[in-house]
């Protein structure tokens, strides 16, 4: 009852939110979401007599086109529980404050969270996407100096919200034998990219491991960030690693697209690849100018397949996109740059 007051006080403060209705379970969440029809559902993950997992699976049957932001808690239980969530088509989520945060220090840590995310997830209602720029499907971008490209030795990722399913359709469509080591920034807490990183091991051929400091890079090898560090990669005996920093935040996030991003594109020039999959925000905009002034080559997501066009919409608009793509779509454009062995 306290989390549910809480929520409905927190949106109700937006002029152009508007909170239908409440509801102590799942099933009578279900009632009420046929009824009146609302954009968007906070669904928790623990209720009585349906609980959230189970309401999320009936929500994306019956009623597909509403979202859904799981309210989680920062405990291995909730971290677990939300990345299946997001697996099972949860739009995106929220973390509560630790049982010791004050109340006051527990509302604005939920609404720090939740207003954005929301205003991101239903554009129409505010803020949130990305300028628009007319970019043509699937064919490159105009670069104002080109480089020779080099064979790709890396390919770097970034993700935020919507993220965990387009990285599994990406990777799944990446065989094993794959030439080159695969860097991945997906925005979520600690805890919860160990089991992204599961999660994703069991999608596909290659091996997904959670990034360690100074884990040698080696080819068809994939890496998360852990949540709450960045991740830059830097030379090493006969190659490259990956380090671990624990620095300030950059765009509001920890691990950071741009670090990642700019750190390849020192490393590896020209012969860089990075992937800017769906999410909020503009993270990766200014490791992507990076990589593209080293002459390495940028993929976007295309904004049909995007739960938000934030980040790839950014990359596009800024002009700096060699293709504009759907994460399967990535996938094969990703074996054609790089090739792969058998």
């Amino acid at each position: 009852m306290v989390a549910r007051r809480i929520l409905s006080d927190i949106l109700n403060e937006e002029d152009d939110f508007e909170v239908v209705a409440t509801a102590p379970n799942g099933l009578i969440a279900l009632t009420k979401i046929e009824r009146l029809a609302p954009d968007l559902v906070t669904l928790d993950i623990d209720m009585p007599e349906l609980d959230g997992m189970a309401t999320l699976a009936r929500i994306r049957s019956e009623h597909p086109d509403v979202d859904v932001i799981m309210v989680s808690n920062l405990t291995q239980r909730g971290a677990r529980v939300t990345v299946d969530a997001l697996f099972l088509g949860a739009a995106d989520y929220v973390t509560k404050a630790s049982q010791s945060s004050s109340p006051e220090v527990a509302r604005l840590h939920l609404k720090g969270q939740l207003v954005p995310k929301i205003r991101a997830l239903l554009p129409r209602r505010g803020a949130g996407a990305a300028p628009r720029r007319s970019v043509k499907r699937g064919s490159p971008a105009h670069r104002t100096a080109s480089a020779r490209v080099r064979p790709v030795g890396i390919v770097a990722i970034g993700a935020s919200t919507g993220g965990p399913n387009a990285l599994a359709d990406v990777l799944r469509n990446l065989p094993s034998g794959f030439l080159a080591p695969i860097v991945i920034v997906q925005h979520m807490p600690k805890n919860f990219t160990s089991f992204l990183a599961q999660r994703l091991d069991s999608r596909c051929s290659l091996t997904v491991r959670e990034a360690e400091h100074r884990t040698k890079l080696v080819r068809g090898g994939v890496w998360i960030a852990p949540g709450d560090v960045h991740i830059k990669v830097q030379p090493a005996d006969s190659g490259y690693q990956i380090v671990t920093d624990d620095g300030p935040m950059v765009n509001s996030c920890r691990p950071s697209v741009d670090v990642l991003f700019q750190s390849v594109a020192d490393c590896y020039n020209a012969a860089s690849l990075a992937v800017v999959l769906t999410g909020m925000g503009q993270d990766g905009l200014h490791g992507c100018r990076a990589i593209a002034a080293a002459g390495g080559r940028i993929v976007v997501q295309d904004q049909a397949s995007s739960v938000v066009w934030g980040m790839p919409g950014h990359v596009a608009g800024d002009g700096l996109a060699d293709a504009v793509l759907s994460p399967s779509e990535i996938g094969a454009e990703i074996i054609r740059r790089v090739g792969f062995t058998s």
